[in-house]
């Protein structure tokens, strides 16, 4: 077999994630598999029954496939991430700021990772379980658990698997760390940033806490306009305090504009 061939079929077992594990040691395959799978099912909740308005894609075209941390603020618990999968997916194909064209979905990326609560992906029943095989990354929150604000140890595993997630692929991370509309930014993103020197897309997203409940499974209204918004992305200088990163993202992020 000539080169080129043989070169056309490796690629091709890397599009289907044949034999390959992610840096979790999770089957890519799998991930595959469920991605496609979730995608479809949530597909007409973001185009037919909702619509969903997109801009900046174009900042995405040229970012490396590693190392990128994106920040959106959070409005639910599921639907956020999977509009994001979405987005990600046709971008890849090529296309700009749209959802039109769903065959995207059957060679979505495999390197996209979402930091979870762990509480949240192993206490809510089969679904989440299920959804936490397309890229999440674990984590225990210090701050607040089953619904209540607490104080305990902060999980120091965190940072280094969301640091593993970085040197993979994209890691989708929600810096308000709760869905509660104009939550202060958790420092821990800015200690996240300082120490892995990721590129930082700050995201902009709007409706989903009208259109769906809280988890982002049932419905609250249909007919309502999604709006997803990437910023420019932001390289931080080492020396840029934690406190200027947070300035900054809180701006960027638009916590200072009505949700």
């Amino acid at each position: 077999m000539s080169q080129s061939k043989l070169a056309k079929v490796f690629h091709f077992m890397d599009t289907l994630g044949l034999g390959e594990r992610d840096p979790f040691g999770n089957p890519i395959l799998f991930k595959r598999i469920v991605m496609m799978v979730l995608g479809f099912i949530s597909y007409n909740r973001l185009t037919v029954y909702n619509k969903t308005k997109i801009t900046g894609t174009e900042h995405l075209e040229n970012l490396p496939n590693e190392g990128v941390l994106f920040l959106p603020n959070h409005q639910t618990y599921f639907m956020d991430v999977v509009c994001l999968y979405h987005i990600f997916f046709s971008v890849k194909w090529g296309f700009r700021n749209t959802l039109n064209y769903p065959f995207y979905l059957l060679a979505p990326r495999s390197n996209l990772f979402y930091v979870a609560a762990s509480e949240t992906m192993k206490n809510d029943g089969l679904l989440p379980r299920v959804f936490a095989q397309a890229g999440a990354i674990l984590v225990n929150r210090s701050w607040r658990a089953e619904g209540v604000d607490v104080k305990r140890e902060v999980d120091l595993g965190a940072v280094e698997k969301i640091g593993k997630g970085l040197k993979f692929g994209w890691v989708i991370s929600f810096p308000q760390g709760t869905t509660r509309a104009f939550a202060p930014l958790r420092k821990g993103t800015a200690h996240l940033i300082k120490g892995e020197n990721p590129i930082v897309v700050p995201v902009r997203i709007n409706g989903f806490r009208r259109a769906f409940d809280k988890k982002g499974l049932l419905w609250r209204k249909r007919n309502t306009t999604l709006t997803v918004e990437f910023r420019e992305p932001i390289r931080f200088a080492a020396d840029a305090t934690t406190e200027e990163i947070l300035t900054r993202l809180q701006h960027e992020i638009g916590l200072d504009h009505a949700e």
